[in-house]
């Protein structure tokens, strides 16, 4: 299929299997948009788009459990801190001046929560979120991490075969680190394990592990 000539109606949500990538080369800019439309917001597929380049994405159960159990530790850091941050799960970041668009798993502003309260998230008009999460079960076709680094976004979670990595973004390019940039006394080597527990003794439960844990270690 040529994705150059391709239409919206070309491509039904239905027709993408669980975890199924479609990727389409020399899609521009305006056809991405028509597609994005036609699809509607209530679906279950992710994009990514750069500079033509089109991902689809439908994501498998073992890849959203783990960011769903990230997004309750962020969280839960949040409230033990009494901090406001705002999460905006996966949030299209786009700008056409880039011809750059991707969605996260989950995302957060934390220390620009204050000036995007109850703002319409638009890129560049107002800052990029504070971090960002990755749940990759299977490789991505395209690097998501020069999407996000072209859009700014200064933190980077990256969850894959049980481990968490974290990256900071430095003079455009993301470096690993072992801290966080917005929460660095969080222990980023033991959420792993967190997650994994959740298997056997639940997702509460291990959200109130995490949190104990949180009590031990906040400055």
């Amino acid at each position: 299929m040529n994705a150059q000539t391709a239409t919206p109606s070309t491509f039904p949500q239905a027709s993408v299997p669980a975890e199924a990538r479609v990727v389409l080369r020399g899609v521009s800019w305006q056809t991405f948009k028509a597609l994005m439309a036609d699809i509607g917001e209530d679906r279950s597929c992710r994009i990514a788009y750069d500079q033509g380049m089109l991902e689809i994405m439908v994501p498998y159960e073992q890849h959203e459990e783990p960011k769903i159990l990230i997004a309750e530790f962020v969280t839960a850091t949040a409230d033990e801190l009494e901090i406001e941050i705002r999460q905006l799960g996966s949030l299209t970041l786009e700008r056409e001046d880039l011809t750059r668009a991707v969605e996260p798993d989950t995302c957060f502003y934390i220390q620009n929560e204050s000036q995007v309260r109850g703002k319409e998230i638009k890129l560049p008009n107002v800052p990029p979120p504070d971090l960002v999460v990755e749940s990759d079960y299977t490789h991505s076709s395209l690097n998501k991490f020069n999407i996000y680094a072209a859009l700014g976004v200064p933190e980077l979670w990256r969850y894959s075969k049980q481990s968490l990595q974290v990256y900071q973004l430095v003079d455009g390019e993301y470096q690993p680190t072992d801290k966080s940039l917005a929460f660095p006394f969080i222990p980023i080597a033991e959420i792993p394990g967190f997650i994994e527990q959740s298997k056997t003794i639940g997702q509460r439960a291990s959200v109130r592990l995490f949190r104990a844990r949180l009590r031990e270690v906040l400055p």
